[in-house]
């Protein structure tokens, strides 16, 4: 599969942005694919060979390493402007219209390239979302630790290590030697033992507290009520053990995101699509098949199902 996705550099208003591309068809909407925090574009490699193994044609990929992460150069820019600068790829890349489909940070950002682009949006995937229980955290700290202990302690790490400056990076690297980051990541995954070890070194190779600790600010004062002017179908798939999912994340985002639909995968983690791919693929069904042309009209421009 990664040899079948072309490497390009995209200049954008927030710098410019590596993107993996390729599996071009003759179809004008691209398949946007946008990883989370701690991760690049390689986190979706799972669900894309399970595609092809299940004869789904996720064809027309665009896989971004979003800004500051992955090979993007930071520093990292809010959701909103990563998500000025994911249209600004798609574009670039000769594509009118999209479905955009993100993993938990990537999530908050494909709610913001369908909310400030509704029009070209075709359909919206969501794997693990941040919710809004993360952002409560953020904007209260002291009740974040009760509600979500797992993300506020992620906080606290990554403040740590982003106060140790330029010695962070060669102990992150002496923690992953030692196979220390991957116990760290353990809370992430529902059966860490069965996570290929590849994939865990990877994760411990992205972590980048500074962009995490952005992101996390942004978070603070960031306006999930633009998400009300989404047009397109909006389907989530989450795990049932997610340490970073509030229990009324869900109710908050069917309150805020019109024609909204979950699906919980109960044999998994914050990486849903990582730990069971083929079902998060199954969720995300509406997501492949939607086409421009085939979105039947309500009071929102959308029909649920």
């Amino acid at each position: 599969m990664e040899r079948q996705l072309r490497r390009l550099v995209v200049p954008t208003a927030v710098g410019p942005v590596v993107a993996h591309a390729g599996r071009r068809s003759a179809s004008a909407v691209a398949t946007v694919l946008l990883h989370g925090a701690a991760g690049s574009w390689t986190t979706w490699m799972p669900l894309l060979g399970a595609a092809d193994r299940l004869g789904i044609p996720l064809d027309d990929v665009i896989a971004i390493d979003l800004p500051g992460w992955g090979e993007s150069p930071g520093p990292a820019p809010s959701p909103a402007a990563a998500a000025e600068a994911v249209v600004a790829v798609a574009r670039a890349l000769g594509y009118p219209r999209w479905r955009v489909v993100g993993h938990s940070l990537g999530a908050v950002v494909a709610l913001d390239v369908a909310a400030h682009s509704p029009a070209q949006t075709v359909a919206v995937g969501l794997v693990s979302p941040t919710g809004a229980a993360v952002r409560t955290v953020m904007r209260r700290p002291l009740s974040g630790w009760v509600r979500l202990p797992a993300f506020a302690g992620m906080v606290v790490a990554m403040a740590t290590l982003r106060g140790l400056g330029p010695v962070a990076r060669p102990l992150l690297r002496a923690l992953r030697r030692a196979g220390a980051l991957r116990v760290l990541a353990r809370p992430l995954f529902r059966h860490p033992d069965r996570l290929d070890p590849a994939i865990s070194n990877a994760l411990a190779e992205e972590i980048r507290p500074a962009a995490f600790l952005s992101a996390a600010r942004a978070a603070r004062t960031h306006d999930d009520d633009a998400w009300r002017r989404i047009t397109a179908p909006v389907r989530a798939v989450r795990g049932r053990h997610d340490v970073f999912a509030g229990r009324h994340d869900a109710r908050d985002a069917r309150r805020r995101i019109p024609g909204y639909r979950e699906t919980v995968l109960e044999d998994s983690g914050h990486f849903a699509h990582v730990e069971q791919a083929y079902e998060t693929l199954r969720g995300l069904r509406d997501v492949w098949t939607a086409e421009p042309d085939r979105r039947p009209a309500t009071r929102h421009g959308l029909q649920p199902t």
